[in-house]
């Protein structure tokens, strides 16, 4: 990659490696959405990390490499959040409690007087169904800071329900 307009070079790389480099991380991830996040996520990284595409492998091989590490903190991440899932799954279910008008309207109250970030990130998780991974782009942050900050807001209104 030695040409003077990066702009260009990356449009380059991503039109002639996205279906393959989608490819592959369909065979690790075997589910859609998460294999086009990822291979988005390779991209992103590809452009911005400093360890630039050096000549000793393909530019195809680098970016496959890229995307398997992407791959593998994905699963670490979602291991350990299905653990916390399952300690929580135990509480009242808040999710389906939302559907109890009266019930949620004791949420509401609730998180009108809890704290930020808490009230905003349980608000755009259960009422905007937004993902964890948009929730920590809207912070500065990241997925996994979403998925506890979201379970800790929980916790507290869990707490103050009880």
């Amino acid at each position: 990659m030695h040409h003077k307009n990066m702009a260009n070079d990356f449009e380059q790389l991503y039109n002639t490696y996205y279906m393959k480099v989608y490819s592959f991380v369909m065979t690790l991830a075997k589910n859609q959405h998460d294999s086009e996040e990822i291979t988005q996520k390779t991209f992103f990284k590809a452009m911005t990390s400093s360890s630039k595409h050096r000549g000793d492998s393909s530019e195809l091989t680098w970016l496959c490499s890229i995307a398997k590490n992407l791959f593998l903190d994905e699963t670490r991440k979602a291991n350990q959040a299905s653990e916390l899932d399952q300690e929580l799954s135990s509480s009242t279910n808040l999710e389906n409690a939302v559907i109890d008008e009266d019930f949620a309207f004791r949420i509401h109250q609730v998180l009108h007087n809890m704290e930020d970030p808490y009230k905003e990130v349980f608000s755009l998780r259960l009422f905007g169904e937004l993902s964890f991974q948009k929730i920590g782009l809207l912070f500065g942050k990241t997925e996994n800071w979403a998925r506890v900050t979201y379970h800790r807001a929980r916790i507290k209104i869990q707490e103050r329900i009880d």
